[in-house]
């Protein structure tokens, strides 16, 4: 009697329609993400997450600055791509470096200085503000330096999932594990010339402000000539591609920044307006959200459907040819990031599709009469409305 009570009582306790109120919830949480608590009734299947808010990561603070990462070990959607955020304080280094993978990177706050040699030695120097662009193909050598009043943040996306930011090749780290004879034949100096190489990597670390843009410019380039085609992008002053009632849209791909191998686009969503129901067909689509609360649903075929929420510092990720939308559920602007590992923008809207689609036959799918089907758009309308 006493055992079935007992198995009684705690079926109660699991089974209950239990709310926030009874403190067995994470209700912060629940409350940032109500399609997940409560789902759309289109959701449906077993869609892994395809999200991962930034203030989950692991952040490494260092003398120059801080940073943290966003990869496939943390959102293991994300096969292709991976992104990470870091702050310089105003004369931080992100020091000389490189990786195998291409490096696209967006200004959030502040300003920078970046710092490049092409395969051909010739160079690049260039200070990029809040809301413009670079892109470091991989194996280009580089540098980050913050130079604004409060030194800078951004974003970097990486063209492969795995990548590791603790785990690049770093000036300072290859040095200690060069030996000093062949350091001294390499450069045809004495083996005391490298008396004080330190032998800690330096990684990210306070220095002194740079010289003067244009001086550094000058002296970068002598003996070889600068690059044709620089690593970096003004977005901050491009017109819209895309300017609608709710929003707008800046497109960078190769056909206005020949030298990315990946494309983005800066998308503005007004308070109500909807990314349209699209997808694209040549690559992954890594997000980032840098302002206001959308919501995203994706399709997964199957009769897969998942619903998620997104805000400031999340994370999301759709894999190719995946349809999908994102809606402004806030009363502020929705601003967020689409970036792909391809280096051209391509999306196929679904009322393109349905509009340049013999009427009969999408009524024959869908039954809701031709008239609906031929008051479609025959243009892609990307923001709704």
């Amino acid at each position: 009697m006493i055992i079935s009570i007992a198995f009684t009582l705690l079926s109660g306790l699991l089974y209950c329609s239990c709310g926030p109120s009874d403190k067995i919830f994470n209700d912060l949480l629940d409350q940032q993400n109500p399609s997940s608590g409560k789902a759309p009734k289109t959701d449906h299947g077993g869609q892994p997450p395809f999200k991962y808010p930034f203030s989950f990561a692991h952040t490494g603070a260092f003398t120059g600055g801080w940073t943290r990462q966003v990869t496939v070990r943390d959102l293991p959607i994300a096969k292709a791509m991976a992104g990470v955020q870091m702050k310089l304080i105003k004369g931080g280094v992100r020091e000389l470096h490189w990786h195998a993978c291409a490096e696209w990177a967006y200004m959030i706050q502040g300003t920078c200085r970046i710092t490049a040699i092409d395969e051909h030695a010739r160079a690049f120097v260039e200070d990029v503000t809040e809301g413009d662009v670079w892109l470091f193909p991989g194996g280009i050598p580089h540098s980050i330096q913050g130079v604004g009043d409060d030194g800078c943040f951004f974003l970097l996306v990486f063209d492969d999932g795995n990548f590791n930011e603790f785990e690049t090749f770093l000036l300072t780290d290859w040095f200690q594990h060069i030996p000093l004879d062949i350091l001294a034949k390499n450069f045809g100096v004495p083996q005391s010339t490298f008396a004080n190489i330190t032998h800690e990597e330096m990684y990210i670390f306070a220095s002194q402000m740079p010289r003067g843009l244009q001086e550094e410019k000058t002296a970068a380039a002598q003996g070889t000539a600068y690059v044709p085609n620089p690593f970096s992008f003004f977005a901050s002053k491009m017109t819209p591609n895309v300017t609608k009632t709710g929003g707008l849209v800046k497109v960078i791909d190769k056909r206005n920044f020949p030298v990315t191998t990946m494309a983005a686009a800066i998308v503005t969503l007004k308070a109500g307006a909807l990314r349209e129901l699209h997808w694209h067909p040549n690559g992954p689509e890594w997000n980032y959200f840098l302002k206001g609360k959308a919501r995203m649903g994706v399709f997964a075929a199957g009769g897969k459907h998942r619903t998620m929420n997104f805000e400031e510092g999340d994370v999301g990720y759709i894999e190719q040819s995946s349809p999908h939308y994102i809606e402004n559920i806030g009363t502020d602007d929705v601003v967020f990031i689409e970036v792909f590992p391809t280096d051209t923008f391509h999306d196929i809207s679904l009322g393109e599709w349905l509009a340049h689609t013999p009427s009969r036959l999408v009524d024959e799918h869908l039954f809701t009469g031709e008239k609906f089907i031929d008051g479609i758009p025959k243009t892609k309308q990307v923001i709704r409305p």
